[in-house]
């Protein structure tokens, strides 16, 4: 407990904490949306495209994440609006924006002179360099997030769960998809910070369906995964101190085991409560 108490006296180690929280939340209202309306795999494409622009921005002497943040959101409004006109397949599109934003970013990174860039801290995260400006950047988009859910809960849902409906009732289902879209792309650039590219997907499903265990109603679902993710992050967070081994990784592995043993946990309560109801039986 000693060496815990220690390590939270430095100020590295509080705002990883504070971001693991804030991220925790921030993925707990949009990876709802996102496991609600399956689309675990865009995101997924949306994801690994943003390397495209972090590789582009290191070429043009630009912010790495600011290019991340420009390439998501031009790949997720591309992938909405192919998947809404149907040209081209969804899932060959994804296909297509995946593993060109991951080779274009390979390429730019190659191309830009002088030091090479550490690579390490996008694709799996580095949540110990964050810094007071990236928690404040966090906090905003997390507050604007919150807002624009308890505004638009019930058109976000409709848009969610049945489109065509939506429509009837006169809902603008394009402008709710689009800006969820946008939403989505920026909630992961801010991610990537925690757990890197390759590991943020799972921050915005697991603790999504470890809460989907309990209940399936949309409202519940978000402040259920935000308590499984804080307390996976955060778990993860202490793990990976105490093991020395990567924070993103620790966090991933944490979400995954809380998800393995709730299971474990309601599949043997089903079963005592079947045998129950079995011994009651004539």
């Amino acid at each position: 407990m000693s060496e815990i108490a220690g390590i939270l006296e430095y100020a590295f180690f509080r705002n990883a904490l504070a971001a693991a929280i804030l991220t925790s939340i921030l993925s707990a209202m949009v990876g709802t949306y996102i496991v609600s309306r399956k689309i675990v795999f865009i995101s997924g494409g949306i994801t690994h495209a943003s390397f495209g622009g972090i590789g582009m921005a290191y070429f043009f002497g630009l912010n790495p994440f600011l290019g991340a943040a420009i390439f998501a959101v031009f790949s997720a409004t591309g992938i909405e609006w192919i998947s809404q006109k149907g040209k081209v397949r969804e899932d060959s599109a994804i296909a297509i924006l995946w593993s060109l934003g991951m080779a274009l970013g390979i390429i730019f990174v190659f191309m830009t002179p002088g030091y090479t860039p550490d690579l390490m801290s996008f694709l799996f995260g580095n949540i110990l360099s964050v810094t007071h400006s990236d928690l404040y950047l966090l906090l905003a988009f997390c507050l604007v997030a919150a807002l624009f859910f308890w505004i638009f809960y019930r058109p976000i849902v409709n848009t969610a769960f049945d489109p065509e409906f939506a429509l009837i009732m006169g809902i603008p289902v394009a402008f709710f998809r689009y800006t969820m879209s946008v939403m989505i792309a920026l909630a992961i650039v801010l991610s990537i910070r925690s757990v890197g590219i390759i590991l943020v997907l799972s921050l915005f499903t697991v603790p999504q369906i470890t809460a989907m265990l309990f209940t399936r109603n949309f409202a519940s679902v978000i402040p259920l995964a935000a308590f499984w993710g804080i307390l996976g992050s955060v778990l993860g967070l202490f793990a990976s101190y105490l093991l020395d081994i990567p924070s993103g990784a620790a966090i991933i592995c944490m979400l995954t085991l809380q998800f393995l043993l709730v299971k474990l946990v309601v599949i043997v309560r089903e079963g005592v409560n079947r045998k129950r109801k079995g011994d009651g039986d004539f």
